[in-house]
């Protein structure tokens, strides 16, 4: 599933007045924001484009001040040089910091789209920074309103910076007399949002907000220990912070996290109780497999799919059939279907973990860098019938290059394809890089949308494999633990969270064949 980009992640740390927590003894309350790069690199599988940092410090002359670049977490924050870290960290440190990883749902490439974003202004409590994880489905239409004015201007292509927007603009109703609350401020503008979020914010008086959107469909974690409080996108970060599992919680959808600039900490709701669609993704490929989001481990759930895909195996079971995962996040979920088959899982692909990020290049490079990216091992996979688990086919460029390499350089005698999920048949406006009904590879196979033997035996072929089995969609819920109505699975089903992702996928339907991702050619 290389070929799937990845989404973003946020993190916060805030240490409130008091003495300085024994979770952080190298970091005094004035100096909690160190904490940012740690936290990060724990959430860097979520964003590897750009990462970044805000910081806050009342007594320096920039209150707040950001640090952000395009690469991994350890080249912008210079971890590999003791000297220029420390430069890096002595700029930035402050008692309260925000943090995010980038990957590129919309938007260019460069240093200018890093997060946090930053917006200056004379009054403190209306200069701020934020960062954000998610995508707006209506975000061409926000984007047209914003520029229906002459006086507007956007310097960005994407989202972000039109949130900021809407929060500037809802700060301009302060005056001198009355400044609104950062959780009132979240309160005006979330009702014009449509999409899936999760969103950690600070400005110069010291307020920071922490927010998740109403349908919960991206993950946020959170855990307060003493005066030490800290938010991420996965609770891997926090706990590896020091944080007591039962610490760690998982913020509601429509729900809030609001600390003043005298240190009250307050939660509280900004959107009425709704049936939660927490996006499935996360637990069958995006999130850290450590990570436990909304009461449901990543590895249970995962281990639950491999023992779905071994209860549907019809491939006959002898002394030369291995399991074989396809690196990394689909091992959980091989071990479990080879211990229920009672067969050897085997690690037959070994992945080069230098070998570069292969979604930034273009279509032929891509291939070249799958290639690269995956060593087949002859003395695992020669002779052997090989059950080989992924977690989704999104393109197919990966797949069928790695199943040329299996049978040609691995010497496998059979390749029987198990996806641990069911196939992906719609684009996804949530924040996931696949945007065109065009780009899938299922889609075209499906009769009227049907998932038959036939299908999977077509795919089958046109991938170069022996065999093609995917899970069915009730599978998912299933082994995550929640019910199907508590899950967004619009991009195995077609059917989407909020309006404005309903009407996108018919545009998209519509646009079948056409270049250009549907969210940024598309008037909603």
């Amino acid at each position: 599933m290389s070929e799937l980009h990845h989404e973003c992640g946020i993190a916060a740390v805030y240490h409130l007045p008091g003495e300085a927590s024994p979770m952080c003894p190298d970091a005094g309350p004035d100096e909690i924001s160190r904490l940012i790069p740690r936290m990060l690199l724990d959430i860097q599988n979520r964003g590897q484009l750009s990462a970044g940092m805000t910081g806050y410090n009342p007594d320096r002359r920039w209150i707040l001040t950001t640090h952000r670049d395009v690469g991994m977490v350890s080249e912008v924050f210079r971890l590999n040089h003791k000297g220029k870290a420390e430069a890096v960290m002595k700029k930035t440190v402050g008692r309260a910091a925000i943090g995010h990883v980038r990957y590129a749902t919309c938007g260019a490439e460069d240093r200018s789209y890093a997060q946090p974003f930053e917006r200056k202004h004379i009054q403190k409590g209306k200069w701020f920074s934020f960062g954000f994880n998610g995508q707006l489905a209506n975000y061409t239409q926000l984007r047209e309103q914003l520029l229906a004015t002459s006086d507007n201007h956007l310097t960005c292509d994407n989202d972000t910076e039109i949130i900021m927007h809407e929060l500037g603009r809802v700060m301009s109703l302060e005056t001198p007399e009355r400044q609104i609350p950062l959780a009132e401020v979240w309160r005006r503008v979330a009702p014009k949002l449509d999409g899936a979020y999760s969103l950690v914010m600070l400005n110069a008086i010291g307020e920071m907000l922490v927010v998740r959107d109403p349908l919960g469909i991206k993950p946020l974690c959170w855990a307060k220990e003493g005066n030490l409080f800290a938010t991420a996108s996965e609770s891997v970060a926090l706990l590896n912070l020091g944080f007591r599992a039962e610490s760690v919680k998982s913020l509601g959808p429509g729900e809030y996290i609001s600390i003043t600039a005298d240190g009250t900490f307050k939660i509280d709701r900004f959107a009425p109780v709704r049936s939660p669609a927490h996006c499935f993704f996360e637990w069958i490929y995006f999130a850290n497999v450590a990570s436990t989001m909304d009461d449901r481990g990543v590895y249970i759930s995962r281990s639950r799919l491999g023992e779905e895909l071994a209860r549907l195996e019809t491939v006959p079971i002898d002394e030369d059939t291995i399991v074989v995962p396809v690196p990394d996040t689909s091992k959980a979920a091989a071990d479990a279907m080879a211990y229920k088959l009672r067969v050897p899982s085997r690690e037959g692909l070994i992945r080069n973990r230098y070998s570069g990020r292969t979604f930034i290049e273009g279509k032929a490079s891509r291939r070249q860098k799958a290639e690269a990216k995956y060593t087949p091992l002859r003395e695992v996979l020669e002779g052997k019938r090989v059950l080989l688990v992924e977690d989704s086919i999104v393109r197919s460029t990966t797949m069928q290059v790695l199943l040329t390499r299996i049978r040609e350089l691995g010497g496998a005698r059979e390749i029987h394809v198990r996806v641990a999920s069911p196939p992906i048949i719609a684009p996804c406006f949530y924040g996931i890089d696949m945007s065109t009904v065009g780009e899938l590879f299922a889609p075209k196979f499906l009769d009227q949308g049907l998932l038959t033997e036939a299908a999977q035996d077509k795919m089958a072929k046109q991938l170069g494999a022996d065999s093609l089995r995917y899970l069915p969609v009730d599978a998912i819920s299933r082994a995550i633990g929640l019910k199907p109505t508590e899950l967004c699975q619009a991009c195995i089903t077609g059917q989407y969270p909020t309006p404005c992702g309903q009407e996108l996928y018919q545009i998209a339907l519509d646009n079948t064949g056409k270049s250009g991702r549907t969210y940024e050619t598309a008037t909603v």
